[in-house]
């Protein structure tokens, strides 16, 4: 039978533990009765004697707390605050830890650890990132009375993160400061076409070697990596004017570029054809001397056979000055008897014309001798030594032709 149908003989207990009979003053439990209950156990467990349900307990003031309620709370503070000092150290960043505003010698490495809340503050820094800024500068004067705008970037890192934390108040504000001081120093102390144009890198370098100076002045314990001169204009107002200005530099370069090209190909030529030209000189020199040298033997040779045989060689001499001249000469010239004209013969206009005709092969000895005879009745009569001469000097020339 059902624990609560009528019948049971009075044990309608209730089977989850209400240990009665519902009805009449078994409600929910009392909220009252319930703290009390915890307190109890709370002070037990602390030492503290528990009282009745009405009374106090023991040394406990009225309307008080009591000793092992407040060392429980006490105790779940010093927990709580415990737990608060674990803190994560990344591999980038280190810790300086301040206790009671004195700096401790060891800086935090990465990892876990722990340190007293309030007691000390840890400041975490990153020390790896390379951080970035950018300084726009306007109306800056140059040496030269010049005014620029100029851009910069400074790229730096924290190298020391305890002077980064404790010297300074503020190491970001000073940096720039430095920056803007750095820079106006080297602006002021270079031409404005210089920065313009191709001192740029040097004005970088001695704005980065500046502000490195000023940041270990000042112990920001900031390491500056590097400083880049974005860009450099002259002011909006004037922009036009140095651009024509520019232009003509680079045209000024370009035709200092051209002129160089030409002359590192002109002089190798002309060093090279005065080379030539002494060479020249120098083998028609040996030409000459071999040739004078040669000379002088040959007269030497034949003035020993002159002393040995005069007439005959001046004879011979004789013979071969005429077969020279007669050679190199294609036109002859004959002083005809009975009047004053000359007779003209061209032979080159002979000898080819019956080249062309086919009846004369250049050179033919028998062709010049038929002309000989064909001119023989316009000739003098010659005397028997002319005779001998002619007819020597008219073979030897056969044999030229």
């Amino acid at each position: 039978m059902a624990w609560n149908e009528p019948g049971n003989n009075g044990k309608d207990s209730d089977p989850w533990g209400g240990g009665g009979r519902r009805g009449g003053d078994q409600g929910p439990p009392d909220i009252d009765e319930v703290i009390k209950n915890l307190t109890k156990k709370f002070n037990s467990l602390f030492g503290g004697a528990g009282g009745g349900g009405t009374g106090t307990s023991s040394g406990q003031q009225p309307g008080g707390m009591s000793p092992g309620l407040l060392a429980g709370m006490v105790a779940v503070v010093a927990i709580v605050w415990g737990f608060l000092g674990f803190y994560m150290v990344d591999e980038a960043e280190r810790g300086v830890v301040l206790r009671f505003g004195r700096v401790l010698d060891n800086v935090v490495q990465p990892g876990l650890h722990w340190n007293p809340r309030i007691v000390d503050e840890v400041s975490l820094v990153n020390v790896s990132e390379l951080n970035t800024k950018t300084y726009d500068n306007r109306a800056m004067l140059t040496t030269d009375e010049n005014i620029i705008d100029i851009t910069v970037t400074v790229q730096y890192r924290i190298e020391d993160p305890v002077n980064y934390v404790i010297a300074v108040s503020d190491p970001e504000r000073s940096l720039d400061n430095a920056a803007e001081s750095a820079i106006r120093h080297e602006v002021g102390s270079n031409f404005m076409d210089q920065i313009l144009t191709t001192g740029r890198e040097q004005m970088a370098a001695s704005v980065e070697e500046r502000l490195q100076e000023y940041m270990g002045i000042y112990n920001t314990g900031i390491r500056v990596a590097r400083v880049n001169v974005v860009d450099a204009q002259p002011p909006d107002a004037v922009r036009p004017a140095f651009d024509d200005v520019i232009r003509a530099r680079e045209d000024e370069q370009r035709a200092q570029n051209q002129a160089q090209q030409y002359a590192n190909q002109r002089i190798p030529e002309a060093r090279g054809e005065a080379q030539r030209q002494i060479e020249q000189a120098n083998a028609y020199k040996q030409e000459v001397i071999a040739k004078a040298e040669g000379e002088a033997s040959r007269f030497n040779q034949l003035y020993t056979e002159y002393e040995k045989a005069p007439e005959v060689t001046r004879q011979r001499l004789y013979i071969d000055a005429m077969q020279d001249v007669m050679t190199a000469s294609s036109k002859i010239m004959i002083d005809v008897e009975g009047g004053s004209n000359m007779l003209y013969v061209p032979l080159d206009k002979i000898l080819e014309q019956n080249a062309s005709t086919g009846r004369l092969a250049a050179g033919s000895s028998q062709e010049l001798r038929d002309l000989a005879n064909q001119l023989a009745p316009y000739l003098p009569a010659p005397t028997s030594a002319t005779a001998v001469d002619r007819s020597r000097l008219g073979s030897g020339r056969g044999g030229r032709q």
